[in-house]
């Protein structure tokens, strides 16, 4: 964005150095917006700039990139009384903007189509916005003015843009879903955020808003997470949080909850190590949210956590926590160290300090369309202090996949990654994990495998639940829990995958990837052992061979060939490896499969059609 535009939206309204930095990263005109430029004759529109009345342009007029076609931001100059026809025409742009934002979009309103921040009078924006939500309401969608800002000209009349957040109100429980990992070191403060954000109380500095998050005994005792739990935060579709505060069940945040954020609560303790990975790999997380202590700074186990997201690709984003504890020189020392991490070589990022609701509206976007910026947020869990910040940015984060690509998703074989297993009373054997592809809908034949023999097993999927509460249809992406009856839990494990019978999964006991080693205190070579996490597979392999090399020194590179020692798994060309033995640590991808050549006389049920 514009330099002009950034002060003209308040995002380098002087919050440290990150403040200007995050908000003039480098926007070429045409990528504006995270899409391509706007295709010619797209829309049968006058290639002719319409400017109001005593309005002249200047040489120092700012622009926004011009708007693209693809994307969920619309361009509008104004809306003042449309003729019946028009009116149609844009309610249908308007469908089109939602479904590209997967039920969200934004209406910059007063901007040219070519981005020139022409603004509106008073009165004209004022007509525009009853008209947005004639629009909004045609289409059951509802609209919340995100911002307005004076445009300064020479004119005599001060003229206004205006961003509205527009969003779709959920119907057959199609709420916008993401999901965000809670990382950061030990006693960072992660799991008494997530209880202040979800529950809607604020913490007593003794810890009381975690004791809801805790699922073991030993975690109440000692403070300290040491399993993978989740907690959801809601809005509604006017941009009001949902969440616990009124004593509501999940059900009823699911039901009037139009988008959810999902945080998944990891351990931030050395020895829980392992647990942090999994949840990392195993629950494709679209963020991730790292939480920095303000009185400890960079300690522990933070900088082994940023690295982790960072090779898993992740979007990152920073929470300094407990600046109620210390003095703003400790708080902005913690800032300026983290900035510090943050632009070495090796990250490469932009940190970008957010210090009101105008920079959260900022940063949300644009860490959307740019990997490299990082917002840095600086709150309080006891006194609350820029938690409504927070939440704004929670609010307005648009996903990272478009429409396009959930579609893609959904059209192929279902497969369904089992990560949590249970025994419920009356409810038999439930499974948890993701829809990595296609669709499940309850009374579906899949089978789920493989087994330490390389076989499958059929089974029907009973119930689904989404978020605690009952979901007919699982779409691709999505999360949930899948109740299989009486299917004997002693046939299931953590990794394997329930799949479509007409899929034929490669399994393998040996497969090659091309790593990057990390960290090692000595040599890695033929033989070593080492734990390789692979999505929700987790698992101890030998290296069979190191191709072209004797032994890979810290920093090498080379294609691994790799057997796990206990039972073949499923595996894709491709996916993400992580794979760690002590202060050992790589990661890479898979490049090559062996599979196992008799798998197909196991797979019972492979010809019958679900």
């Amino acid at each position: 964005m514009d330099a002009r535009v950034s002060e003209l939206f308040g995002s380098a309204s002087g919050h440290g150095s990150g403040g200007s930095q995050g908000s003039t990263s480098n926007h070429k005109p045409g990528n504006g917006n995270g899409v391509v430029s706007k295709k010619t004759g797209a829309k049968n529109k006058k290639a002719r700039t319409r400017f109001p009345r005593n309005f002249k342009p200047s040489n120092n007029t700012p622009y926004l990139p011009p708007e693209a076609e693809e994307g969920n931001i619309e361009y509008k100059l104004k809306l003042v009384n449309p003729t019946q026809n028009r009116f149609e025409h844009l309610a249908t742009q308007m469908k089109w903007r939602l479904q590209e934002g997967r039920g969200e979009a934004v209406y910059q309103i007063g901007v040219e189509d070519n981005g020139m921040l022409v603004g509106l009078s008073e009165e004209d924006m004022r007509a525009s916005l009853k008209t947005l939500h004639r629009l909004a309401e045609k289409v059951g969608a509802d609209i919340a003015v995100l911002r307005e800002r004076e445009v300064e000209y020479d004119s005599d009349v001060p003229r206004k843009i205006a961003e509205v957040l527009i969003r779709k109100v959920p119907d057959d429980q199609q709420f916008l879903d993401l999901r965000v990992a809670v990382l950061g070191n030990v006693d960072s403060g992660k799991s008494t955020l997530l209880g202040v954000l979800t529950q809607g109380e604020l913490d007593n500095g003794r810890g009381r808003a975690r004791l809801n998050l805790f699922r073991h005994l030993h975690e109440i005792q000692t403070g300290r997470t040491s399993s993978i739990s989740f907690e959801i935060l809601g809005f509604n579709s006017k941009g009001e949080v949902v969440n616990y505060s009124e004593s509501r069940t999940a059900e009823e945040i699911c039901e009037s909850a139009s988008k959810m954020i999902t945080f998944i609560d990891l351990a931030g303790h050395h020895k829980y190590l392992k647990t942090t990975i999994f949840g990392l790999t195993s629950y494709c997380p679209d963020f991730a949210m790292l939480v920095v202590s303000a009185n400890n700074g960079i300690a522990g186990t933070t900088r082994e956590h940023l690295g982790l997201a960072m090779a898993l690709k992740v979007p990152i984003f920073i929470v300094i926590s407990k600046v109620d504890l210390c003095t703003r020189a400790t708080v902005e020392r913690t800032v300026r160290q983290l900035e510090r991490v943050l632009k070495q070589p090796g990250c490469n990022k932009v940190p970008m300090v957010v210090g009101s609701t105008d920079d959260a509206v900022t940063a949300a976007q644009q860490f959307a369309q740019s990997p490299s910026i990082t917002p840095i947020f600086t709150l309080s869990s006891v006194t609350g202090e820029s938690l409504d910040i927070l939440k704004v940015f929670f609010n307005i984060i648009p996903p990272l996949s478009n429409s396009k690509e959930q579609e893609e998703l959904m059209q192929q074989l279902t497969e369904f990654q089992v990560d949590e297993i249970y025994t419920v009373p009356e409810v038999g054997t439930v499974v948890g994990g993701t829809l990595y592809s296609g669709i499940c809908r309850e009374g579906d034949h899949l089978v789920v495998g493989p087994t330490e023999l390389g076989q499958f097993h059929k089974l029907t999927v009973g119930s689904i639940q989404r978020n605690r509460s009952a979901c007919r249809v699982l779409r691709a992406g999505q999360a949930a829990t899948l109740a299989l009856g009486n299917f004997d839990r002693s046939l299931l494990r953590k990794g394997m995958v329930m799949v479509s019978p007409e899929m034929d999964p490669t399994i393998c006991w040996m497969f090659e990837a091309e790593i990057v080693l990390l960290f090692h205190a000595k040599t890695f070579h033929k033989g070593f052992q080492v734990t390789v996490h692979i999505g929700n597979v987790r698992q101890t392999a030998t290296v069979e061979a190191v191709y072209g090399k004797e032994e890979l020194r810290t920093g090498e590179k080379a294609v691994v060939l790799f057997k796990f020692i206990k039972h073949p798994e499923y595996l894709k060309v491709g996916a993400k490896l992580l794979f760690r033995e002590g202060v050992t640590k790589g990661i890479g991808h898979v490049t090559n499969l062996q599979p196992i050549s008799y798998h197909h006389q196991h797979f019972p049920g492979q010809d019958e059609k679900a």
